[in-house]
């Protein structure tokens, strides 16, 4: 059986687009087409010190990585987090 591969393109094309459209709009870290670089840095910095903070077996893995209590460590990330979110480029 041969397909003709000229008409799937479009259509696959179309549903590729439509669904990263949802996905955009369903998570907001995916980005979207009027995002720059360095917001899509800042919403993952954003997202990965949040998910750090928020799951205590990883904050203790830093911790002990880096020779620290588990509360400096999260006062560490959190400084860190807020930083991030504050600071845009002029």
């Amino acid at each position: 059986m041969f397909h003709h591969v000229g008409a799937w393109q479009a259509s696959d094309r179309f549903n590729i687009n439509s669904q990263l459209e949802h996905l955009q709009a369903k998570y907001v870290g995916t980005g979207h087409a009027d995002m720059n670089r360095f917001e899509w840095a800042v919403n993952i910095q954003r997202d990965s010190y949040a998910s750090y903070v928020g799951h205590y077996p990883m904050l203790a893995y830093f911790a002990i990585a880096e020779n620290e209590s588990i509360g400096r460590e999260r006062y560490n990330f959190m400084q860190v987090f807020f930083l991030s979110i504050s600071s845009r480029p002029s």
